[in-house]
């Protein structure tokens, strides 16, 4: 569960702007904010059911611009390249070859 928090999470913060107000309010509720599905719908003066219909939606829609777009995963893989070039830069003597390469993948993320 906490894995799925954490990536919608992210998926959140890349795509919030494409959210209407209402799925914005909702996802901050409930994932930033800790609300339970009961408190959202007190908030709103809906049923329960109706705020999770909508959370369900808007993680189906978070989830499909993240595969048309790609925004997290070019954002992980650009972290991990990070991770990777302050390690070889770390080294004694790092290797020429190792940072072009690694500047390459780089180049090829966009």
């Amino acid at each position: 569960m906490l894995e799925k928090t954490t990536r919608m999470n992210y998926l959140y913060d890349f795509y919030h702007s494409l959210l209407t107000p209402k799925q914005q309010s909702y996802m901050s509720l409930y994932y930033l904010d800790d609300y339970s599905l009961g408190e959202i719908a007190e908030e709103y003066d809906v049923s329960r059911q109706a705020v999770y219909d909508n959370i369900k939606r808007t993680e189906a829609m978070l989830e499909e611009y993240e595969e048309k777009l790609l925004l997290f995963q070019k954002f992980q893989q650009r972290s991990r390249l990070l991770r990777d070039f302050k390690d070889l830069l770390s080294e004694e003597t790092p290797s020429k070859q190792a940072i072009l390469e690694l500047v390459a993948e780089l180049e090829n993320l966009d």
